[in-house]
């Protein structure tokens, strides 16, 4: 997905006229999928720090193995939220240049 809407935001600047409907579609589903990808985030990320809690104060060697298995989870998704949000920063941009243009 991300490579999808790093295409489409190269594509989207290399056009001279941009069809804003299609683009209001568009933002829709990436909006979608950005909200989908934050839940994930934010429940993995919880789920690193009640692991973690949970081995400092138990000292059970499990969850900080769990930890660890989340936390390695938990980076990658940080970085590809990150990017989704800034694409659909972008496509925001994009439209209101194109709403501009248009007035």
């Amino acid at each position: 997905m991300k490579e999808k809407l790093k295409d489409y935001i190269h594509y989207l600047e290399k056009e001279d006229t941009i069809d804003t409907s299609l683009l209001l579609t568009r933002i829709q589903f990436y909006q979608h999928e950005r909200l989908v990808h934050f839940l994930v985030t934010f429940f993995v990320g919880l789920c690193c720090v009640l692991f973690l809690l949970g081995f400092l104060f138990l000292e059970n060697v499990f969850l900080c193995i769990l930890f660890l298995l989340t936390m390695c989870l938990f980076i990658p998704y940080i970085f590809y939220y990150y990017s989704l949000e800034n694409g659909v920063q972008k496509l925001y941009d994009i439209y209101i240049n194109e709403m501009k243009k248009k007035k």
